[in-house]
């Protein structure tokens, strides 16, 4: 009984692993699987090449595949069509899939200590291999797991075990292959699993599939407290800690600040409030006040004791000061500007100018040379001619003398 519970069942197609057959063809056609991985003969000894050599969980290596021409069935989403390099991570996988592991070996990969790598072929061989209804037992355990892995070729895609282990159970493809598929009722038991899985951990689906845990929540120490009153609000502060206070009295207790804090405070639609003036400000306010509950908002319009009419006076000078500087600043730009914009334009009549004379110079240049070359045609033919002529009378003369000759 013991040896029988320690074997593992095989689901799908025993032959191809139910693998991709175009990833299966060029496994089993590669160098490295037929000579070097075919040297192994233990488990142990497969362990140790996960651990030196896989650097990612991609079935093609980085940069051998290319499917940017192909559409429908033969894109890449499939993993039909063109081939490529295949990685050593699904070399590796299907080693570990004709030694036929057990239960035990399993497990071992799963808890490995010294690679993600190690942990994450063990993964993988489940998802393959076993029987759709027996995945959620298996990665259950391990759907908060927060050891990291870069699963992209060449690096740049970070995954904790738990994000990949509920990629494996909610998606069918992963990179440029697919899984094999998984039956619609037992999709859906696995997908209420989940649910309540999250409903016992206290965290949502987001936060699993992200791999971001319940965020962590502490408690204030209890110590003695002193209620301080104002006219506003009453808060209570910690008697011997920091004078942070921690809640509203008559509110919820709770952290710092509470819970309506900025709501409750927040006077700027009072005091900046839209309408240009004092009436526009108080109309504003009132409406704000009355948005939150209060009967007598807004306040009335308090004093300033440290203003006076000199510090008032002093200010105004000081912005009028600083306006005329600006002012004239500008005023200097602009005249630098004017000037500026003079030399440019002198500078650009002087450029036409002489664009314009090296223009006739060249015109002139041009007609001269036209003349010369006529010139140059019309006495290379009245040399052609000539020529011709000299050789008609050179041929009369050889039948002259032929003729005299037969006479």
């Amino acid at each position: 009984m013991g040896k029988q519970h320690n074997t593992l069942p095989l689901w799908g197609n025993e032959t191809s692993m139910n693998l991709n057959p175009l990833i299966l063809a060029n496994i089993q056609s590669s160098s490295y699987f037929k000579v070097h991985l075919f040297k192994l003969k233990t488990y142990h000894e497969v362990v140790d090449e996960i651990y030196y050599q896989v650097k990612h969980m991609e079935p093609w290596e980085r940069g051998s595949r290319k499917t940017s021409g192909q559409t429908g069935m033969c894109g890449g989403v499939r993993g039909v069509g063109a081939g490529g390099i295949v990685s050593t991570a699904y070399c590796l996988l299907y080693k570990l899939y004709t030694l036929r592991l057990t239960r035990k070996q399993v497990n071992g990969l799963l808890n490995h200590t010294d690679s993600a790598y190690i942990r994450a072929l063990g993964f993988m061989y489940l998802r393959y291999t076993q029987p759709p209804g027996d995945l959620y037992d298996w990665y259950e355990d391990y759907l908060q797991d927060e050891e990291e892995i870069d699963v992209k070729a060449g690096g740049g895609q970070v995954v904790t075990i738990g994000q990949m282990v509920y990629q494996f159970m909610t998606k069918l493809d992963w990179f440029s292959t697919l899984f094999p598929r998984i039956p619609v009722p037992i999709q859906k038991q696995i997908e209420k699993k989940i649910e309540q899985y999250c409903r016992d951990q206290s965290i949502t689906i987001n936060q699993l599939s992200t791999g971001r845990g319940p965020v962590a929540t502490t408690t204030a120490p209890a110590t003695a407290t002193v209620s301080v009153g104002t006219s506003c609000d009453e808060y209570e502060y910690v008697s011997g800690g920091s004078a942070r206070s921690l809640a509203r009295a008559g509110g919820a207790s709770g952290g710092y600040p509470p819970a309506n804090y900025r709501n409750d405070h927040d006077d700027r639609d009072y005091y900046y409030g839209g309408g240009g003036g004092g009436g526009g400000g108080h109309a504003s306010g009132s409406s704000y006040g009355r948005s939150r509950g209060y009967d007598d908002y807004p306040p009335a319009a308090m004093s300033m004791p440290y203003a006076s009419t000199e510090r008032d006076r002093d200010h105004g000078e000081q912005r009028d000061h600083g306006e005329r500087r600006r002012s004239s600043k500008h005023k200097k730009k602009h005249k630098h500007r004017q000037s500026s914009h003079s030399r440019s334009r002198s500078a650009s009549r002087s450029r036409s100018h002489r664009s314009s004379r090296s223009a006739s110079r060249g015109r002139q240049r041009h007609s001269e040379r036209s003349k010369r070359e006529e010139r140059s045609d019309r006495h290379r033919h009245n040399d052609h001619y000539d020529e011709r002529d000299k050789e008609r009378e050179r041929d009369k003369e050889r039948e002259r003398e032929r003729e005299r000759r037969y006479r």
